[in-house]
Formats: structure tokens, C-alpha cells, sequence
């Protein structure tokens, strides 16, 4: 299976492709829309905030180098009833950008502009998609699921071109663009100018504008840890790499962008901004034809690239959940010569058609990929901590220095962005989370409710801390959705206050159960000359 498994090159192209995805043709507008010029800042310090949030979970993704690994962690410091909570939003989080990619490109596709094209233009209707439009985006998330369902090495070698190409075309677009016109002034001469929605601005952009959700793709090459080369090592540098990569090209493309856009665009603010394909309509503006059909090209690809590869990360994600004995077991079945979890795959398939008959857009859809990410990635910080006090002898392939400081400062960051994403968002995903309990109390039941005391004590915090969250969210700053009864920034530090109880109390909860046993064996099998 050696020659089947992803090297470095191709660990980094994946988590480029799954990070470039839809943001690049989207992110840039809105957030020029939301906090002007100042877009340029939300996107450094989103970068900044994933970068800390990645630190956390390549500790632990290198302890623990398995297939679905993001589902799994909860579960060996606090048990399954947490571990299923988690695992469940993770996949939902994973599982939903699938049609929100083929959204995205069925969007795009709407508005090609040849004569030859005509009939893609009816794929759109009132904003949402047209039952041709559903059609057209189911065929793409199946496209993503078989070339999946034919191994990882087929997935690979198709992703290394996606990807490959998803790097080149936006700088093209950022020369071509600086080359036809970019004008300095944009960015404004005064600190109103720069910033004309106030500081707050920034940081709604960061929840709202699909900079989080762009970012946070780095978890697709955690998944992936059993069909990885050396994973000890190449998961943190696949991380480290793309990240860092994708950063530098999400904010040079912020900053194109706001130099780019003519004054017309801009005279009557930037909350009027208004383009259904941004760079492709910028493109056509400045009379660059040629480069706007790059564009349209591209906007059909690059979501193919990210489709592809959470198709991958949400099968694993899916089929590593019977491991915690409440899913059927037939969902981890891998039992063919290319070892793809090919149940799981169709299950996959499913729920996203499903999915799209609920959410019939771009805007819809990123919300509930946001909401349900961050929710889920609250677990980093919380395993990381919990395993310092309970396995201090793990082995720690990468051993993040400070962790008893970086670990509550994450778990606050990830609380803010969460609050950032506004009210009601939070409390539409904790609903659609509590859909998979029901699922989980059954087979808790067949097992007798063995330690479940022990269990639910081991997951209120999580519970007090998701209403917290929504209660602050409802009464915080009306610049987050709120009553404004609680102004900002003071809302910030009773969020941070918060959290930071709630953190100390989540890994004071944990507690040695059998799945500890578990990650204890998986540990002793990682290699330290990986």
C-alpha cells in the first residue's frame, strides 16, 4: 500500500486544493463589502488565528496519524458521548462544503457570458438554484465521489493538476489586474478611510466573509493521516506549508482586488458593492476579456479541486466513527483493492444532494460550514490540554512548546470566532448537531449505558458552553447580530472570561475510559524516525 500513499508534494497540493477552493472567487468581495480596505487586515489576522488553531491539532494529529483522526480525538480524554458529539459536527462540517464546491460552481457557470453557454443561465432562479441548477450541482458532488471511490492514487494524481492550476491562475489574475489598473488611493489616506466600518468590521469579516471558512480547510490533511508518507513528520510540514502558502495568496488577492476596483465602484461606499462573480465581472470592467474567461474557467475547476478532496476527508471522517461504536460497522468498510471507504463515500453522496435541496446557495450553505467547523474544532485545545495531564509520556512527534498558554488562548480565539459568526447562526448548527444524538443514545442503549454519569458529566461543559454562547450572541453588540445590550468591545472580554472558565473546567472533566486505552496503543505505534 506504500506506493499508494501521499507524499509530501501531494500532501501539500491537497491541502492547497482543499483550502483554494470557493473563497478565492468570493472571499475578496465580501470582505471588501463588509470591512473595506481593512479586508486586507482580517485576512492577516484570520490567517494568523487558523495558524494557532493548526499548532494545536498537529500535536495531536501526529500522535494519533489515523483515517478520520479529527473524529476520533474527543473520544480517547472524554468519552463517546462527547467523542460522537464532535465526530458528528466535524463530518457535517466536512461533508457540507461538498455542495457548497458544486454550488459554487453551478453559480459561476449561471453567468457564462457565450453564446454557446445559453443554456447554462437558466441554472439559477431568484438567487437559488433552478432544478436544472440542482441537477447540474448533484452531478458534480458524484464526479467527486467516484473519482474518490477509485483510490486515493487516482485522487491524488487528478488533485496535483487541480491544485497546481488553482496556485497559477490567481496570480495571474493578480498581475493581469495590477497591469490594467491599481490605484493606491483605495486603501485610503486616513485611518477612517482604511477602516470605514470601524474595527469591529474586521472581525465580522473574518466570521462572515469566508475567511475562516477558507482557512480552516487545513484539517483535510489531519483525515487523511493513514495514506500519508512519514506521517509524523509530513502532516505538520503538509500543514505549515499550505497554509502559508494559501495565506500569502488570499491577502495579495485582497489587496488586488480593493486596488483594482474603479472608482464608480466605490464611490457610493463599499457596503454597495455588487458583482455575482467578482473577479471575472472586475476583469470585464477593466476590458481584460481574455482574462475574465480564465476566470470563468477556473471558477469551475478550483471548486472541483476542494470538492474532490473533502470528499476524501468527509468519507474518513464518516467511516473512522464506527470505531467509537455508534454508527453501523458496515460504514468503515474498506474492503476493496484500493481501500477506500466506498459505503461511506455513497452515504456521503446522499446527504449532500440532500443538503442542497435544503440550502439552495453559496451564502446558505458557507454558514453552516462556518458555525459547525468552529464548534468542532473547539475539541483541539480541549485534547491537547487534557492529554499534557493524562498521557505527559505520549510520544509527540511534534511537541508544540507553551501549550498550557497556547492551548486556553485557542479555545478563547476559537469561542470569538464562533461569536463572530453572528447570532442566530450558532443556534441553527447546534441544532442540526443535536440531529445525531438520537442516532447515538440507541446504540448506547443496545450497549446497557455503560458509564454514562461519567460520560454526559464528561460533556456538560461543552452543552453550558454552546448556550453560553448563543446567550452572549443574542444580548452582545448589534455589530454581531445582538440586542447591543452587551456593547462591543466589552463583549469580547465576557466571551474571553467565559471561555476561559469553561476551557479549565473541560479538562478537569476528562477522565481514563477504554478509547484512552485505545489512543494509548495507537500512540506506541508511531514511528519517531517518521
Amino acid at each position: 500500500m506504500g506506493n499508494k500513499k501521499l507524499n509530501l508534494f501531494s500532501t501539500v497540493m491537497f491541502g492547497l486544493s482543499a483550502i483554494i477552493g470557493s473563497g478565492w472567487m468570493f472571499g475578496s468581495s465580501q470582505a471588501a463589502k463588509i470591512a473595506g480596505p481593512a479586508a486586507i487586515i482580517a485576512w492577516i489576522l484570520g490567517a494568523i488565528l487558523v495558524a494557532m488553531i493548526a499548532m494545536v491539532y498537529v500535536e495531536i494529529g501526529t500522535m494519533f496519524p489515523e483515517d478520520g483522526a479529527m473524529s476520533r480525538f474527543t473520544m480517547y480524554t472524554h468519552g463517546s458521548l462527547l467523542g460522537h458529539i464532535f465526530s458528528w459536527a466535524n463530518w457535517l462540517s466536512l461533508l457540507a462544503i461538498l455542495p457548497i464546491e458544486a454550488v459554487a460552481s453551478t453559480q459561476y457557470m449561471s453567468t457564462w457570458p457565450w453564446k454557446w453557454s445559453q443554456w447554462t443561465h437558466t441554472f439559477m432562479k431568484n438567487g437559488q438554484l433552478s432544478a436544472s441548477g440542482i441537477l447540474m450541482a448533484t452531478g458534480l458532488i458524484l464526479v467527486f465521489t467516484l473519482i474518490n471511490y477509485w483510490s486515493v492514487t487516482i485522487m491524488a494524481k487528478f488533485n496535483n493538476f487541480i491544485s497546481v492550476f488553482k496556485i497559477v491562475v490567481p496570480i495571474i489574475t493578480m498581475i493581469l489586474l495590477i497591469a490594467a489598473h491599481f490605484d493606491v488611493s483605495n486603501m485610503g489616506t486616513t485611518v477612517h478611510e482604511f477602516m470605514p466600518y470601524g474595527t469591529s468590521s474586521i472581525f465580522v469579516a473574518i466570521g462572515s466573509a469566508g475567511i475562516i471558512y477558507s482557512y480552516v480547510a487545513f484539517q483535510t490533511v489531519i483525515n487523511l493521516g493513514n495514506d500519508i508518507v512519514k506521517p509524523a513528520v509530513n502532516i505538520r510540514r503538509g500543514i505549515i506549508f499550505s497554509l502559508f502558502i494559501s495565506a500569502m495568496i488570499y491577502i495579495a488577492l485582497q489587496i488586488v482586488f480593493i486596488g483594482a476596483l474603479p472608482k464608480s465602484v466605490i464611490s457610493s461606499g463599499w457596503s454597495q458593492i455588487s458583482f455575482n462573480s467578482p473577479f471575472a465581472d472586475l476583469a470585464v470592467l477593466l476590458n481584460i476579456f481574455g482574462l475574465s474567461t480564465l476566470i470563468y474557467f477556473t471558477a469551475f475547476i478550483s471548486p472541483i479541486g476542494s470538492g474532490i478532496a473533502f470528499s476524501a476527508s468527509a468519507s474518513k471522517s464518516l467511516s473512522s466513527m464506527p470505531k467509537n461504536k455508534h454508527l453501523p460497522k458496515i460504514l468503515s468498510n474498506a474492503n476493496n483493492s484500493y481501500n477506500t471507504p466506498r459505503i461511506a463515500l455513497m452515504v456521503d453522496f446522499v446527504v449532500s444532494v440532500i443538503l442542497i435541496l435544503l440550502f439552495k446557495n453559496w451564502a446558505l450553505l458557507s454558514r453552516v460550514v462556518a458555525a459547525s467547523t468552529l464548534i468542532s474544532l473547539l475539541s483541539g485545545p480541549v485534547v491537547a490540554g487534557s492529554l499534557r495531564k493524562m498521557g505527559p509520556k505520549f510520544k509527540r512527534p511534534t511537541k508544540i512548546r507553551g501549550m498550557k498558554i497556547l492551548a486556553p488562548i485557542v479555545f478563547d480565539l476559537i469561542s470569538l470566532a464562533i461569536y463572530w459568526s453572528m447570532f442566530p447562526t450558532t443556534v441553527e448548527v447546534i441544532v442540526i448537531i443535536i440531529v445525531g444524538l438520537p442516532i447515538y443514545f440507541i446504540y448506547d442503549f443496545r450497549r446497557g449505558f455503560k458509564e454514562f454519569k461519567q460520560k454526559f458529566y464528561a460533556s456538560l461543559w461543552l452543552i453550558v458552553h454552546l448556550i453560553g454562547l448563543s446567550i452572549i450572541s443574542w444580548i452582545g453588540s448589534n455589530d454581531f447580530g445582538g440586542l447591543n445590550l452587551i456593547k462591543y468591545p466589552l463583549d469580547f472580554l465576557v466571551i474571553i472570561v467565559f471561555s476561559t472558565i469553561i476551557y479549565y473546567w473541560a479538562i478537569n472533566s476528562s477522565y481514563h475510559s477504554g478509547y484512552f486505552d485505545d489512543a494509548k496503543r495507537l500512540n506506541a505505534t508511531v514511528n519517531w524516525d517518521d
